[in-house]
């Protein structure tokens, strides 16, 4: 992932966050052929490792030998900004489109499991990410233990054990902060809400970088 200095998102903690709210990964591999697969998953990071599961009738998982090298790319919110939101346009006009995003890549070595042990805690786990929040969540052994065994016969587990983090938030910040405060009053003007969540970013930014009283 290309990280201009500016852009770089180092906040672990924030990173962890992300990819927690997001709950989902587009998991990228290399083929037999040399080209890409990808499949979009469901994804839990606990600890040093991604937990996934994908269909058993999807191919992908066939392609992937023990260690294979893999990429796992989560995207945040995101959304287009237009130069007529910069307070600079209208000083020099030397302003140009440009797109809002946050983005974390996770690089490592994946493996297909097949266990239905193991199959059955990583569902649980990922289930219990999604599930707890709620008034009354819903746990696996709700469902006839006979049918989630059924269930589990349909889908394969996939661990990317994490070897390289990279994380990115692109939110404007090498703006005047005349020109972020513009972006941040066009997004949420725009009202979408994506808009408005990558203006909710911008505009913690720019109050953490406001001198304290």
């Amino acid at each position: 992932m290309y990280v201009p200095r500016f852009n770089a998102w180092e906040d672990a903690e924030e990173v962890r966050a992300l990819v927690a709210s997001v709950g989902s990964t587009e998991l990228v591999t290399v083929g037999p052929d040399g080209y890409p697969l990808a499949t979009l998953l469901p994804v839990v990071w606990d600890g040093d490792r991604l937990l996934m599961h994908m269909a058993r009738a999807n191919q992908h998982w066939r392609a992937i030998a023990p260690g294979t090298p893999a990429l796992a790319v989560v995207a945040g919110e995101q959304a287009y900004v237009s130069p007529g939101w910069y307070a600079s346009k209208t000083e020099h006009g030397r302003v140009v489109p440009t797109w809002n995003y946050s983005a974390v890549h996770l690089s490592g070595r994946v493996t297909v499991h097949d266990d239905p042990a193991w199959l059955r805690e990583a569902v649980t786990v990922l289930t219990r990410a999604h599930e707890e929040p709620r008034a009354q969540p819903w746990h696996v052994t709700d469902a006839p233990a006979t049918y989630v065994d059924k269930q589990l016969r349909a889908i394969v587990g996939v661990e990317l054990v994490v070897e390289r983090v990279e994380a990115k938030q692109k939110l404007s910040q090498n703006r005047s902060e005349a020109d972020r405060a513009g972006v941040v009053a066009g997004l949420r003007g725009e009202g979408g809400s994506r808009e408005v969540a990558v203006a909710q970013q911008m505009a913690q930014q720019l109050a953490e970088q406001q001198p304290a009283d």
